[in-house]
């Protein structure tokens, strides 16, 4: 299993499109233990591309804050499975977190208009959603 996590100052970041890089985590699903960790800078952010360019890494999993409805239709059609909801924390605790299945998720913040409206700085999440 090869999970990405948008991550920002060592943090997920709380939407997929907007993180500074994406931390690449391979995990051993037998052991349900990681074995190797990299960060990579993503390409230059334009509809599309971020999906196109994890499923090309081999990336089978996604765990985000949130993420709009385009990029999770990519994911989908490709195949990765997306978590989201996922609250702030460093991306190793939350793919460990996933493997013991205590993983907690709230709702996608790019989804909830109440969040957009108290200037969260996702007022353009479905305009750059993937």
């Amino acid at each position: 299993m090869k999970v990405a996590i948008p991550t920002e100052n060592g943090q997920l970041c709380s939407h997929f499109g907007h993180c500074q890089v994406f931390t690449i985590i391979d995990v051993d699903t037998v052991k349900k233990e990681i074995i190797n960790i990299q960060n990579l800078n993503p390409p230059q952010h334009e509809r599309g591309v971020l999906p196109a360019w994890l499923h090309q890494l081999g990336c089978t999993h996604i765990i985000a804050g949130g993420m709009g409805f385009r990029a999770l239709a990519l994911f989908e059609q490709n195949g990765v499975q997306v978590i989201s909801g996922a609250t702030a924390m460093k991306p190793e605790e939350a793919v460990q977190a996933m493997l013991d299945g205590r993983l907690t998720t709230g709702g996608n913040p790019c989804h909830d208009p109440d969040f957009h409206r108290h200037g969260e700085g996702h007022g353009q999440c479905h305009a750059h959603d993937d």
